[in-house]
Order: C-alpha cells, then structure tokens, then sequence
C-alpha cells in the first residue's frame, strides 16, 4: 500500500471465510479470534483498522497472475502458446472457466480458491484475493461492521460518518460486482450467524434498489476529499484511494444503468429494451457527479491525451501509483506481484520481447471501431470511403489519435535503442512478417500497447526494476462516467439532446468532451436524429476510450449483443507492403491486397448472458438456484 494507502491500523478483528454464504468456514470464526467488540469498534483508529482490510478485497485484475486476462468480448484473444486463460475458454464456450474447479492454473481473478490462510497467516495471500471469494468476505466484515457501528462511542459525528459511509460503499460494490456476473443475488445486510440459509436470489432490480440505496447513503455520508476532513489529516496526501462521495455517485449511476440496460430489465421484467426510470435515476446520479467535477470542487479531471498512458502506468517516478486525476475507483497497490513482472511483457510478440510467450492481441475487428480523426466511423476496412476519408492503400492514416496511442501497427518503430536484431526494430505486421508467429506473437494483425510504454521490449527493457514501471488498471476512470451518463440521458429521453435536470450538458455534448480531450471530430450530425440513431455511435465510442480495460465483455452482454453477429467474431487483417517504406511515419505506408479474416467464431446461446454459479453453492438450498441453462 505504501505511499498511496497508509493503513492507519490493523484489527486483530478477522473473520473466516472462503466462499459464498455457503461454507461453515464462512460463517464461523476462529476461536483465536474473539476479541471485546467494545475494544475493537469503540474508536475511529481501531474501526477503522478494520474497515480498511475491505480495500484489499478490490481485486487487482491487471496484475493478478504470471500474464493476465480481463479482456473477453470480441476485442482480444491470445496466441496459441497457452489455452488456460478464461479468454480462451470463453471463445470455445466454457463459461465454467472463471471457477477455479476448471482452472488448474488458478490464473483467473475471479476465483483463485481458498484465500483466507497460509499456515494460519490470514494476511499472507491477500495479493491472491478473487472477485467471488473476497466479495462474500468483504459481505461478512461490513455486516459485523455495521451491526458494531453503536460500539464507536469514542468518535466525532465526522469519524462515525467516515466508517458508515465506507461500509455502505462497499456492501453496493460487492454486490454490484457479482450481479454483474451472476444476476440477482441475495442481498447480504446483516449477520448470517447459524441459521439454516435460506435467502433468496432476488431480482436484477431488487438487488439494484438496495445497492441503490447503500451507495446513495454512502454519498450523502462521505466527503469529496478525505484530505479536506479532520480525520484524514492523519494520512494528510494518503488518501487518493479512500472512497469518497464521487466514488460513491459514480457507482450509483452505474448500478442504476445496469439496472436499466436490456440485459438486467429483462431478467427482471421479460422486456428486453431499456428501463427508461432506472435510465433517468442513473442520468440524476452522474450528473450530480459531473457538475461537482466542472465547478471546481473535486480533483479529478480528464487526463491530457499527451499523458494519457498515467491513467494506466508510470514510469521513472518511484512507482508512483497510475490514475492521476482521472481514475475514479481503483484498489490498492499490494506488493506481492510488484507492478508489472508479468503484464509488462504479455504484450509485445516475443522476437523483441522477454518473458512468457503467451501473448494478448488485439482483433483486427475491433481495431476497426476506431475511426478516422473527423470523428466519423470506417465502413469496411477493406474498401476506400470518400465521406469518412478513409483509404485503404494508406489503412493506419489520418486515424483517431487513439488509435496511435493504443495500437502497434505495421511498420511502428519498436525498439529505440541499440538492437542486435535491426530488422525486428519495425513491427512486421505485414501478412508472413516476422511478429505475425501465431504462437508468441499476433495473428491478427496489431499489437496493444495501451498498458506499456512502447520501450517494453528486451533491447530497451523498459520493464527492467530500474525504471520503476509500475501497471494499474483501474476499474472507473472519468472519461467512463461521461460516456454512461450520455448513454442514460439519451435513453431515459429518447433523444439525443437529452440531459439530466442537475446538469447542463446533453448526451451528445457528454461524448463530444471525451472526443475533444482525444483530439477527434465531434459526432456526426447524421447521428443526431434520435437516441437509437446515436446508440451505434455512443456503443463505438466507448469501445474506443475504454479499449481493453476490461468493459467490452460486460458490455456486449448487458446491450444482449454478445450472441449476435458480428460481436460473436474475432478477425485477423491481411495485406502486403507495397511503395517505399517509411520508417518515421508508418501511417503514409501504402499496402496492397488488404482484407480480413475470421480466426474464430463463438457459438453462444442465451445461456451465455450470465456466468454460471458453483455447483456446491447451488446444492446448498433451492433458492440459491442455477442460472438459466447450467
């Protein structure tokens, strides 16, 4: 946790617990555990000790494992070199995969096992923590904290707010998190002690409700800045990672637009369009958000496209944690995987790279939603387009700008320094060329350089401990919040000029500011006729800005697109060098023969809309029942 998250203290209040609800393990304590309630909750440095174990239960999905996968819609695949990775199992239709009884590597983030101890060390695998273990965990300690709130007698109304709001926060995020995933769950608000379970699954919209209005309470307790409060004095400059009232309205908005999306009303309802009064609770919420952020009253900001890349890392600044003013919501660092020993080289084809030769790469198909800088789409990759500019002779040309920021195309000057291998120090991304090896390499075409500086190869070894290269993804970033508060507006009005009442911009202006921060046109007036004129153009948008960052796949499913083609296939571009080359800037390179082709198809069904639970959880009692046909 180091700078970014000084732990006031460390209860010696743990609670055991592995799984869902459902193992003895989770609702029983060890005997060793008992301490006076009195001690451990009666003031704000000992509450709060407690509180802040909730933090590293946030799991770090970017640097999770040895090489790591978040990305699993129709955006990334991986060479052949290695089939274990949830992303490979999604392609071929095992959604058992997230669950560790399917994954003998325990490479997932999901679900790595039994998290709670090593050799009777309950700290000592907390950098192992998955979403479904942690989640549950996270559950029991707010209940225990909750119930235990009247304990803080020694405590200003200030500090009694500050431990409130955060396990309010987290009780909507855990459950928030599994939803996602699995649907309506039970929603978890007191102490489960030893009786016969019996909680129901609830709803989509149920669940939401509640989360709704635990996140609501949560903003109403919580400070915009905890450096601005008398309690976080203490960790004066420490407290970038503490939830606060953004955070909390963030969450709420995306609760309720979860809830409003086709995906989540129909499983609620049976209607498959949007819900257009969860759209407008969602569109209330980021608003309410956005206009503290434009008046001044907050520290985020977007993030200049010069500096984009510390959204996701740093390097030469001492390890300095990514986000700058732009990340919403992240976990904390955790030393056991430092940084970036894996994901810094689980990118770059391993003729000019180290490490593992199981690489992630981006489809050519979904590249291709990245548009010309006039801010208008490409039609087909393949053919030349007078009205958007696009010339398929010269492909990489005239391109977003985040296309450049995000993508190693052909001809991309690799390697900087000195090179024993001259001839690899340009990208060969041409058909046959020398990074296209389907096995450690990309068979489709590009390369991502999103989360790593373009020096993260073995010659310039921008990866190496030295230069303090350090990786963080977050899960929210401000940019997001713009695009779902532009998604809700437009729904909850059928229109896209519509807009919260606590807000002065409209859909259309919300996605205009993250097109002006990128450098791109301004949205197309043709687009403008009504919300599903500009659906398309606002699903393609943050297909760009939120590139691999991990939305794409919750995305496909809550639109209920993930069944349907194109979104079901991943491609590969194919063309021949022709011309002279250029060697300072790749984008006026002429090719020839272009076209795509498809490396795989997914075959999914409708069952493929929700994960499937654990087989031992949903034996437990019939209400924990299975999700549609698993």
């Amino acid at each position: 946790m180091k700078k970014y998250f000084k732990v006031i203290f460390i209860s010696t209040v743990i609670w055991s617990s592995t799984s869902l609800l459902s193992c003895k393990k989770y609702l029983d304590k060890e005997e060793q555990s008992n301490v006076s309630s009195k001690e451990a909750f009666k003031n704000f440095i000992n509450f709060q000790g407690y509180t802040e174990e909730l933090y590293s239960c946030v799991v770090n999905f970017s640097n999770n494992y040895w090489t790591n996968s978040w990305n699993w819609g129709e955006d990334e695949m991986t060479s052949t070199a290695g089939n274990y990775h949830f992303v490979h199992k999604i392609d071929n239709g095992n959604f058992w995969g997230w669950q560790r009884e399917s994954d003998g590597w325990g490479a997932g983030w999901m679900d790595q096992g039994d998290f709670t101890t090593i050799n009777g060390d309950v700290f000592a695998n907390r950098a192992f923590r998955d979403l479904w273990s942690a989640a549950w965990f996270g559950l029991r300690k707010v209940s225990l904290g909750l119930e235990n709130i009247d304990q803080l007698t020694e405590a200003t109304s200030e500090e009694k707010n500050l431990i409130k709001g955060q396990l309010l926060f987290f009780r909507g995020w855990f459950h928030h998190r599994l939803m996602e995933y699995f649907g309506g769950m039970p929603y978890i608000n007191y102490v489960l002690s030893d009786e016969k379970l019996r909680l129901p699954r609830l709803s989509y919209h149920a669940c939401a409700d509640l989360a709704a209005a635990d996140f609501r309470e949560a903003a109403n307790l919580l400070p915009i800045d905890w450096d601005n409060t008398t309690a976080g004095k203490r960790t004066l400059g420490k407290n970038q990672l503490r939830i606060n009232k953004i955070m909390a309205l963030a969450y709420l908005g995306k609760n309720y637009l979860w809830a409003g999306s086709p995906l989540m009303n129909f499983q609620s309802t049976g209607n498959k369009t949007y819900h257009t009064d969860y759209c407008k609770k969602a569109a209330q919420a980021f608003g309410e958000l956005l206009s503290l952020v434009e008046s001044g009253q907050t520290n985020y900001a977007l993030v200049p496209m010069a500096n984009i890349h510390l959204n996701f890392y740093t390097t030469g600044q001492n390890w300095a944690m990514p986000g700058s003013t732009e990340a919403i919501f992240r976990g904390p660092y955790i030393d056991a995987w430092v940084s970036n020993y894996g994901t810094s080289k689980q990118y770059i084809p391993l003729v000019v790279s180290d490490g593992d030769p199981l690489k992630f790469i981006p489809t050519a198909n979904y590249v291709d939603y990245y548009g010309m800088k006039n801010g208008l789409p490409i039609k087909d990759i393949t053919q030349s387009d007078a009205e958007s500019g696009y010339n398929a002779e010269y492909p990489w040309k005239d391109r977003d700008p985040r296309f450049y920021k995000d993508i190693i195309f052909d001809g991309t000057k690799v390697v900087q320094g000195n090179t024993q291998d001259e001839k690899n120090r340009y990208a060969n991304l041409y058909s046959n060329g020398s990074y296209r090896d389907i096995q450690s390499g990309s068979q489709t075409g590009y390369v991502l350089r999103k989360f790593v500086p373009i020096t993260a190869n073995k010659y310039d070894q921008a990866y190496n401990y030295g230069s303090n290269l350090h990786i963080y993804v977050p899960y929210m970033r401000l940019s997001d919040v713009y695009l779902m508060y532009a998604e809700s507006a437009m729904m909850a009005s059928n229109s896209a000029t519509g807009k919260a009442d606590n807000y002065g911009k409209t859909a259309v202006d919300a996605i205009n500011i993250v097109r002006d921060r990128a450098g791109v046109g301004h949205v197309d007036a043709k687009f403008l006729g009504s919300a599903n004129a500009l659906l398309p153009e606002l699903r393609r948008e943050r297909a760009v800005e939120l590139a691999f960052e991990g939305h794409r796949f919750n995305d496909l499913r809550r639109w209920l697109l993930l069944t349907e083609s194109p979104y079901t296939l991943k491609k590969s571009v194919v063309f021949d060098r022709s011309g002279t080359f250029n060697t300072v800037d790749p984008s006026q390179n002429r090719v020839v023969n272009i076209k795509e082709n498809v490396l795989l198809e997914r075959k999914f069904t409708s069952r493929h809309y929700w994960l499937p639970l654990k087989v031992r959880d949903v034996n437990m009692y019939p209400e924990f029942y299975q999700n549609p046909g698993w």
